[in-house]
């Protein structure tokens, strides 16, 4: 078996190989210089099955640090990719183990600065972060070892990140209704309920009777208006109702409904 050419493809870095007079195989730079292939070069059948394994392994770890360049990956992901540009699991397999072995390629390290980026600028809580490195296919026990070295005072400010744009709210809803509000955005956003309260009371929202009472005017006119038109007790008591769902305490909303907050007659303006 007698390599009778060696030509260049369209794409670049790669080569046909012609033995005996037919196309055989293809190769890369690194697999020609590796085996020093020139035309007049005699092999055997063996040594093209090495050749080609070669290739493959090659262009396997170049695929795969190619895509690595961009940004950091897990092993899944790098393994999808190879996968995606019809790599065989043996090659795909055999250039993770390389780069893992280099240290290009650590999970532990990739769930580390993860969670780390995020407490630097995200707005995800642990429950979100675990979930997140699981569909990156990260080990669960490997992501959660990471998120355990993960002091509580390190979560306020991502928390405080999520909740800070919910503070305008202040004056316009009662300060029961506006916790409930962002206790409940930060569960979406993956805090447990204990971490949650913490983050909360970090934001030091003392309780200011006058936005208070602010609110709980702005509440009382809307629930005005919309049962207006109500005979007076049953109005009354869809007015307690609302309110009481808003956070207010029945103290609060009887001091409306007896006219210590705003005339009722004035609410016949709005």
């Amino acid at each position: 078996m007698i390599i009778t050419k060696v030509s260049a493809q369209k794409r670049p870095g790669r080569y046909n190989v012609f033995i005996d007079g037919k196309y055989a195989f293809s190769a890369g730079e690194k697999t020609l210089a590796e085996f020093v292939l020139l035309k007049g070069k005699e092999l055997n059948d063996e040594q093209v099955e090495k050749i080609r394994q070669f290739d493959a392994d090659a262009k396997a770890s170049d695929l795969a640090a190619h895509f690595l360049s961009y940004e950091p990956r897990t092993i899944f992901e790098v393994l999808q990719y190879l996968k995606k540009h019809e790599i065989s699991d043996e090659a795909a397999n055999s250039a993770v183990s390389q780069l893992n072995e280099l240290g290009y390629l650590d999970d532990r390290q990739y769930a580390k600065l993860f969670i780390k980026n995020d407490l630097r600028v995200g707005s995800d809580g642990p429950k979100i972060l675990l979930r997140k490195l699981t569909q990156k296919g990260v080990d669960p026990e490997i992501s959660q070892d990471k998120l355990d070295e993960i002091d509580e005072e390190d979560w306020l400010e991502v928390g405080q990140r999520v909740i800070k744009s919910m503070s305008h709210q202040v004056g316009k809803i009662s300060q029961r209704e506006l916790e409930r509000k962002m206790r409940t955005k930060l569960l979406t956003h993956g805090f447990d309920s204990g971490i949650s309260n913490v983050i909360i009371d970090a934001m030091d929202l003392k309780e200011d009777e006058n936005a208070q009472t602010e609110a709980l005017k702005k509440q009382g006119i809307k629930a005005y208006k919309r049962f207006r038109n109500l005979p007076e007790i049953e109005r009354n008591f869809k007015i307690k109702k609302y309110l009481f769902s808003h956070g207010f305490s029945s103290g609060e909303i009887d001091a409306f409904l007896n006219g210590e907050i705003i005339d009722l007659d004035e609410l016949v303006e709005y």
